[in-house]
Protein backbone atom coordinates (compact mmCIF):
# COMPACT_ATOMS: atom_id res chain seq x y z
CA UNK A 1 0.00 0.00 0.00
CA UNK A 2 1.30 3.41 -0.52
CA UNK A 3 0.70 6.13 1.86
CA UNK A 4 0.84 9.67 1.03
CA UNK A 5 1.53 11.94 4.37
CA UNK A 6 1.29 15.48 4.60
CA UNK A 7 3.42 17.39 6.74
CA UNK A 8 5.73 14.38 6.65
CA UNK A 9 9.03 16.29 7.73
CA UNK A 10 8.78 16.79 11.34
CA UNK A 11 6.38 16.12 14.23
CA UNK A 12 3.62 14.45 14.16
CA UNK A 13 3.66 13.81 10.25
CA UNK A 14 6.59 12.51 10.67
CA UNK A 15 5.63 9.68 13.43
CA UNK A 16 2.58 8.90 10.80
CA UNK A 17 4.85 8.32 8.18
CA UNK A 18 7.73 5.97 11.01
CA UNK A 19 4.80 4.09 11.93
CA UNK A 20 3.36 3.86 8.66
CA UNK A 21 6.92 2.54 7.79
CA UNK A 22 7.62 0.65 10.87
CA UNK A 23 3.94 -0.84 11.31
CA UNK A 24 2.45 -1.61 8.62
CA UNK A 25 5.37 -1.68 5.61
CA UNK A 26 3.91 0.99 3.96
CA UNK A 27 5.65 2.84 1.06
CA UNK A 28 5.57 7.04 1.68
CA UNK A 29 4.80 9.32 -0.62
CA UNK A 30 6.01 12.49 1.77
CA UNK A 31 4.97 15.92 0.87
CA UNK A 32 6.10 18.97 2.68
CA UNK A 33 7.27 22.45 2.52
CA UNK A 34 10.80 21.77 4.44
CA UNK A 35 12.92 20.13 1.43
CA UNK A 36 15.77 19.70 2.79
CA UNK A 37 14.78 17.94 6.31
CA UNK A 38 12.28 15.67 3.74
CA UNK A 39 14.52 14.43 1.72
CA UNK A 40 16.76 13.32 4.86
CA UNK A 41 13.42 11.85 6.19
CA UNK A 42 12.47 9.95 3.29
CA UNK A 43 15.94 8.40 2.89
CA UNK A 44 16.22 7.37 6.60
CA UNK A 45 13.08 5.44 6.21
CA UNK A 46 13.70 4.17 2.98
CA UNK A 47 16.88 2.71 4.99
CA UNK A 48 15.24 1.81 8.42
CA UNK A 49 12.42 -0.11 7.18
CA UNK A 50 13.04 -0.88 3.48
CA UNK A 51 10.00 0.66 2.17
CA UNK A 52 10.34 2.67 -1.01
CA UNK A 53 9.77 6.36 -0.18
CA UNK A 54 8.92 9.09 -2.20
CA UNK A 55 9.75 12.97 -1.48
CA UNK A 56 7.59 15.46 -2.41
CA UNK A 57 8.20 18.74 -1.83
CA UNK A 58 5.01 21.73 -1.85
CA UNK A 59 3.67 24.31 -0.54
CA UNK A 60 -0.01 23.09 0.38
CA UNK A 61 -1.27 26.68 1.34
CA UNK A 62 -1.19 27.41 -2.03
CA UNK A 63 -4.78 27.45 -4.27
CA UNK A 64 -4.21 24.94 -6.33
CA UNK A 65 -1.43 22.83 -4.42
CA UNK A 66 -4.28 20.20 -4.10
CA UNK A 67 -4.48 19.87 -7.85
CA UNK A 68 -1.01 19.80 -9.01
CA UNK A 69 0.05 17.26 -6.50
CA UNK A 70 -2.97 14.79 -7.53
CA UNK A 71 -1.87 15.40 -10.88
CA UNK A 72 1.14 14.69 -10.63
CA UNK A 73 0.86 11.66 -8.81
CA UNK A 74 -1.48 10.26 -11.90
CA UNK A 75 1.42 11.56 -14.33
CA UNK A 76 3.67 9.10 -12.09
CA UNK A 77 1.70 6.35 -12.17
CA UNK A 78 1.16 6.23 -7.92
CA UNK A 79 -2.08 4.88 -6.21
CA UNK A 80 -2.73 6.30 -3.25
CA UNK A 81 -4.43 3.76 -0.26
CA UNK A 82 -3.91 5.75 2.23
CA UNK A 83 -3.97 9.60 2.17
CA UNK A 84 -3.38 11.31 5.68
CA UNK A 85 -3.95 15.25 5.76
CA UNK A 86 -1.82 16.05 8.68
CA UNK A 87 -0.28 19.32 7.39
CA UNK A 88 -1.15 22.10 9.57
CA UNK A 89 -0.04 25.35 11.35
CA UNK A 90 -0.61 26.95 14.65
CA UNK A 91 -0.33 30.75 16.04
CA UNK A 92 -2.08 32.57 18.91
CA UNK A 93 -2.77 36.38 18.25
CA UNK A 94 -5.84 38.69 18.44
CA UNK A 95 -7.75 38.44 14.88
CA UNK A 96 -7.83 42.11 14.35
CA UNK A 97 -3.96 42.17 14.76
CA UNK A 98 -3.06 38.91 12.48
CA UNK A 99 -1.94 40.03 8.92
CA UNK A 100 -3.99 38.82 6.39
CA UNK A 101 -1.67 36.42 4.99
CA UNK A 102 -1.45 34.34 8.01
CA UNK A 103 -4.86 34.66 8.17
CA UNK A 104 -5.93 33.57 4.54
CA UNK A 105 -2.80 30.67 4.76
CA UNK A 106 -4.53 28.90 7.64
CA UNK A 107 -7.66 29.02 6.05
CA UNK A 108 -6.56 27.43 2.78
CA UNK A 109 -4.36 24.75 4.15
CA UNK A 110 -6.61 23.30 6.68
CA UNK A 111 -9.53 23.68 5.19
CA UNK A 112 -9.31 24.36 1.42
CA UNK A 113 -6.90 21.68 0.24
CA UNK A 114 -7.87 19.08 2.98
CA UNK A 115 -11.45 19.22 1.36
CA UNK A 116 -9.77 19.17 -2.05
CA UNK A 117 -7.40 16.22 -1.38
CA UNK A 118 -9.75 14.64 0.09
CA UNK A 119 -12.14 14.91 -3.25
CA UNK A 120 -9.43 14.02 -5.45
CA UNK A 121 -7.69 11.02 -3.79
CA UNK A 122 -11.26 9.89 -2.55
CA UNK A 123 -13.26 9.90 -5.79
CA UNK A 124 -9.69 7.61 -7.08
CA UNK A 125 -10.26 5.20 -3.99
CA UNK A 126 -14.47 5.06 -4.99
CA UNK A 127 -13.33 4.00 -8.49
CA UNK A 128 -10.80 0.98 -7.41
CA UNK A 129 -11.51 -2.11 -7.64
CA UNK A 130 -9.14 -4.29 -5.12
CA UNK A 131 -7.92 -7.64 -6.40
CA UNK A 132 -8.98 -10.75 -4.89
CA UNK A 133 -5.50 -11.32 -3.02
CA UNK A 134 -6.28 -7.50 -1.15
CA UNK A 135 -10.30 -7.93 -0.49
CA UNK A 136 -8.60 -10.90 1.45
CA UNK A 137 -6.35 -9.10 3.54
CA UNK A 138 -6.65 -7.98 6.77
CA UNK A 139 -5.66 -4.81 8.71
CA UNK A 140 -5.88 -4.67 12.27
CA UNK A 141 -8.27 -7.83 12.28
CA UNK A 142 -10.57 -6.27 9.79
CA UNK A 143 -10.96 -6.52 5.54
CA UNK A 144 -8.90 -4.21 3.67
CA UNK A 145 -11.00 -0.97 2.49
CA UNK A 146 -10.66 0.39 -0.95
CA UNK A 147 -9.27 3.55 0.61
CA UNK A 148 -8.30 5.26 3.86
CA UNK A 149 -8.70 8.86 4.60
CA UNK A 150 -7.24 10.59 8.17
CA UNK A 151 -8.02 13.94 8.90
CA UNK A 152 -6.46 15.73 11.64
CA UNK A 153 -9.00 18.12 13.75
CA UNK A 154 -8.31 19.24 17.57
CA UNK A 155 -10.35 19.52 20.43
CA UNK A 156 -10.21 22.90 20.63
CA UNK A 157 -13.15 22.42 17.56
CA UNK A 158 -15.37 22.70 20.29
CA UNK A 159 -14.01 25.81 22.01
CA UNK A 160 -14.81 29.64 21.79
CA UNK A 161 -11.19 30.54 22.58
CA UNK A 162 -10.30 34.19 22.11
CA UNK A 163 -6.60 34.31 20.38
CA UNK A 164 -7.09 31.14 18.25
CA UNK A 165 -10.38 31.58 17.10
CA UNK A 166 -9.30 31.13 13.25
CA UNK A 167 -7.64 28.20 14.25
CA UNK A 168 -10.71 26.70 16.07
CA UNK A 169 -12.79 27.57 13.32
CA UNK A 170 -10.74 25.38 10.63
CA UNK A 171 -10.46 22.51 12.96
CA UNK A 172 -14.42 22.42 13.88
CA UNK A 173 -14.71 22.66 9.57
CA UNK A 174 -12.49 19.53 9.57
CA UNK A 175 -13.77 17.47 12.43
CA UNK A 176 -17.98 18.06 10.72
CA UNK A 177 -16.58 17.53 7.34
CA UNK A 178 -14.90 14.39 7.87
CA UNK A 179 -18.05 13.26 10.02
CA UNK A 180 -20.09 13.62 7.11
CA UNK A 181 -18.58 12.07 4.77
CA UNK A 182 -17.75 8.94 6.82
CA UNK A 183 -21.73 8.33 6.08
CA UNK A 184 -21.50 8.84 2.17
CA UNK A 185 -17.92 7.13 1.91
CA UNK A 186 -18.51 3.90 4.17
CA UNK A 187 -21.37 2.27 1.91
CA UNK A 188 -18.52 2.03 -0.86
CA UNK A 189 -15.51 0.66 1.20
CA UNK A 190 -13.58 3.64 1.70
CA UNK A 191 -12.95 4.99 5.48
CA UNK A 192 -12.26 8.49 6.42
CA UNK A 193 -11.48 9.19 9.99
CA UNK A 194 -11.02 12.12 12.20
CA UNK A 195 -9.02 12.25 14.95
CA UNK A 196 -9.81 14.99 17.10
CA UNK A 197 -7.25 14.92 20.57
CA UNK A 198 -6.83 17.31 23.21
CA UNK A 199 -2.72 18.53 24.06
CA UNK A 200 -0.11 16.56 22.57
CA UNK A 201 2.83 16.27 24.60
CA UNK A 202 5.26 18.28 22.84
CA UNK A 203 7.75 22.39 23.46
CA UNK A 204 5.12 23.72 21.84
CA UNK A 205 3.23 25.33 24.94
CA UNK A 206 6.73 25.81 26.97
CA UNK A 207 5.55 23.72 29.99
CA UNK A 208 8.14 22.42 32.70
CA UNK A 209 8.94 18.44 32.49
CA UNK A 210 7.11 17.73 35.39
CA UNK A 211 3.56 19.20 33.94
CA UNK A 212 4.41 17.99 30.62
CA UNK A 213 3.96 14.40 32.38
CA UNK A 214 1.06 15.61 34.86
CA UNK A 215 -0.52 16.36 31.70
CA UNK A 216 0.16 13.23 30.26
CA UNK A 217 -0.40 10.46 33.50
CA UNK A 218 -3.88 12.51 33.51
CA UNK A 219 -4.68 11.57 30.03
CA UNK A 220 -4.79 15.27 29.50
CA UNK A 221 -2.15 15.40 27.06
CA UNK A 222 -0.97 12.47 25.08
CA UNK A 223 2.75 11.85 23.32
CA UNK A 224 2.65 11.95 19.92
CA UNK A 225 4.05 8.39 19.18
CA UNK A 226 0.73 7.07 21.33
CA UNK A 227 -1.68 9.52 19.29
CA UNK A 228 -0.38 8.21 16.13
CA UNK A 229 -0.68 4.71 16.83
CA UNK A 230 -4.24 5.13 18.37
CA UNK A 231 -5.14 7.09 15.00
CA UNK A 232 -3.55 4.48 12.74
CA UNK A 233 -5.37 1.61 14.82
CA UNK A 234 -8.98 3.58 14.74
CA UNK A 235 -8.35 4.83 10.78
CA UNK A 236 -7.74 0.55 9.97
CA UNK A 237 -11.07 -0.44 11.67
CA UNK A 238 -12.77 2.75 10.13
CA UNK A 239 -14.22 4.43 12.99
CA UNK A 240 -15.44 8.08 12.10
CA UNK A 241 -13.99 9.77 14.56
CA UNK A 242 -11.93 9.81 17.95
CA UNK A 243 -10.91 11.46 20.78
CA UNK A 244 -7.96 10.48 22.81
CA UNK A 245 -8.18 10.76 26.89
CA UNK A 246 -10.76 9.49 29.23
CA UNK A 247 -11.19 13.37 30.55
CA UNK A 248 -10.49 15.11 27.06
CA UNK A 249 -13.39 12.58 25.78
CA UNK A 250 -15.58 13.46 29.18
CA UNK A 251 -15.05 17.39 28.96
CA UNK A 252 -15.95 17.89 25.50
CA UNK A 253 -19.70 18.71 25.88
CA UNK A 254 -18.68 20.71 28.20
CA UNK A 255 -16.62 22.95 26.34
CA UNK A 256 -19.48 23.98 24.62
CA UNK A 257 -20.34 25.58 27.29
CA UNK A 258 -17.57 27.83 28.87
CA UNK A 259 -18.61 30.39 30.74
CA UNK A 260 -17.46 33.86 29.62
CA UNK A 261 -15.90 35.04 33.16
CA UNK A 262 -13.40 31.79 32.47
CA UNK A 263 -12.82 33.13 29.22
CA UNK A 264 -12.04 36.46 30.32
CA UNK A 265 -9.87 34.73 33.17
CA UNK A 266 -7.97 32.59 29.98
CA UNK A 267 -7.05 35.64 28.11
CA UNK A 268 -5.95 37.80 30.91
CA UNK A 269 -3.77 34.62 32.19
CA UNK A 270 -2.36 34.17 28.57
CA UNK A 271 -1.51 37.94 27.75
CA UNK A 272 0.71 37.70 30.77
CA UNK A 273 2.51 34.29 30.22
CA UNK A 274 3.03 35.77 26.34
CA UNK A 275 4.84 38.91 28.05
Amino acid sequence: MLALVTGASSGIGLQYATQLARDYQCDLLLVSNQEAELQQVAEDLKKQYGVRTIARYADLSKQDAAEVLHAWCHEQGYVVDILVNNAGVFFFNPYCETSMKRIELMLQLHMITVAKLTRLFGEDMLHRRLTAEEAKQRICGHRRMKGYILNMSSMSAWMAMPGIQTYNATKAFIYNFSKSLWYELRPQNVGITVMAPGAVDTALFGLAPNLRRLAVNLTVSIPPEKLVKRALRKMFRNRKADTPGVINWLSTPLLKHTPDWLLFLAMKYVGKYQK
